[in-house]
């Protein structure tokens, strides 16, 4: 985990000693969960019923593998923070937000959590002059300049890693993957995004069997024209294919996306990707209550 991650947890320590996984719960309705929970002493199964999988802790609906949820919020929206890495042996790229009650999207906030924060309270500022939060604000400001960590919601890193992604996605933070000098590494899925959605609304809208099957077809083509890539060691296509099905949601995807991405994720180098997304289509759900641990 990045040094801003432990040093966060410091802070929050600062703040309310007894229970720091909840720091900021009466201010800003958040509390730091996922690898916080470690942190804080959980562990064992939930409830005594099952084993827990790590891999499934606070994976929310629309969470590819590449995002770690490390906070959460209200939970009608679902609103959720976590770290976001192209690889799982790098560091975090940035850190984003999403409401999976609404949509897919990942927003961008930062490049570590105290810039995250500080974004959030500053949008919380704009519309109420909440001191509790103000006062809130100035000591996470301090502590971030002790610890030099930026809180620029938008950081040189950040702006040349957005210049190395080859497309954009579905959940709008795009796709990294190695293009050798020659372009080798990635070509685009051959359908523009709405149409592809609109392929993708067609099959999840059949009302028979006979009828899915037919709407399949197209999406079917397409990925044959991953085979044929991935045969050119393009494997970009397959991942960016297989996020896109994945984020456009529906458990009718599935077996597809089980088809794209766990080997775009081996074909690249990403095995442990591979294994989230498995762990993940397992038991995914539209839900708030996404603890595995007691």
């Amino acid at each position: 985990m990045p040094d801003d991650f432990y040093e966060f947890w410091e802070f929050a320590k600062s703040l309310n000693s007894k229970c720091p996984s909840a720091a900021f719960a009466a201010s800003l309705d958040l509390h730091l969960v996922g690898p916080y929970d470690l942190l804080a002493g959980k562990k064992g199964q939930k409830n005594g019923k099952r084993k827990p999988n790590y891999l499934r802790h606070w994976r929310y609906y629309y969470d590819p593998p590449e995002m770690l949820t490390i906070v959460k919020g209200d939970d009608q929206n679902q609103f959720h923070l976590g770290y976001y890495r192209d690889d799982p042996k790098e560091m975090p790229a940035f850190v984003v937000s999403n409401s999976a009650a609404e949509n897919c999207v990942l927003k961008p906030l930062g490049e570590n959590i105290f810039a995250a924060f500080n974004s959030l309270m500053e949008e919380k500022l704009k519309k109420t002059a909440d001191k509790s939060v103000l006062e809130l604000q100035n000591k996470l400001k301090s502590w971030a300049k002790a610890h030099h960590f930026s809180l620029e919601t938008k950081t040189a890193k950040m702006k040349a890693r957005d210049k190395k992604a080859v497309c954009k996605c579905f959940h709008g933070v795009g796709v990294v993957v190695p293009v050798d000098k020659n372009g080798i590494g990635y070509r685009p899925v051959p359908e523009s995004h709405s149409s592809f959605k609109n392929l993708l609304k067609k099959i999840k809208d059949s009302t028979t069997e006979e009828e899915r099957k037919v709407n399949f077809d197209p999406v079917m083509e397409l990925v044959m024209c991953v085979q044929f890539a991935n045969d050119e060691c393009d494997y970009g296509e397959g991942l960016e294919m297989g996020l896109n099905i994945f984020s456009y949601g529906g458990e009718v995807f599935h077996k597809i996306v089980l088809n794209l991405l766990p080997l775009a994720y081996q074909l690249l180098g990403r095995n442990e990707y591979a294994d989230v997304i498995k762990a993940h289509l397992e038991r995914r759900r539209h839900s708030a209550e996404l603890s595995e641990l007691d």
